[in-house]
């Protein structure tokens, strides 16, 4: 996948160059939007940039010995005010800062971590927040098209 983008980049860079700077803006905030939208409602179905779902969570079980309901994961972390778009002359940029990058960076590579912050150490199973899938790149191919022909 990477391969491919390298491609697209390639391809589409002299052309994105040669716009003026406010139009180059426009286009890297309208794509940088279209992709948090597609990495946030992939994150709401959990499932990884390849359409697997993400590995569910360990089930907990209550003192009365039933197991416990779970909401669906990073809830939060899908919102606009975590996911950000950072843009400048030279691209786009979306993801995670601070606490939330801290977050998204362990469940990303699966690492190894603590629960809390006094609590035990979990090798957390790796559930991939931000990539590219073939959805994507031809939806960032539609929006630059939708650009160029305005």
């Amino acid at each position: 996948m990477a391969d491919d983008l390298t491609a697209l980049e390639n391809w589409l860079g002299p052309l994105i160059q040669s716009l003026a700077s406010s139009e180059k803006n426009k286009l890297f905030k309208r794509l940088g939007q279209s992709i948090r939208k597609r990495q946030a409602d992939r994150i709401r179905k959990q499932q990884n940039p390849d359409g697997t779902p993400f590995t569910p969570r360990k089930s907990r079980i209550q003192k009365n010995n039933q197991v416990k309901a779970r909401k669906a994961m990073f809830l939060k972390l899908r919102q606009a005010r975590h996911l950000k778009i950072k843009t400048d002359a030279e691209g786009v940029a979306v993801g995670y800062q601070g606490k939330a990058a801290k977050i998204a960076k362990i469940h990303q590579g699966g690492f190894l971590a603590r629960v809390a912050p006094a609590g035990p150490l979990f090798q957390y199973p790796a559930r991939k927040l931000l990539g590219f899938s073939t959805a994507d790149k031809d939806g960032l191919l539609s929006e630059i098209e939708k650009h160029l022909t305005m």
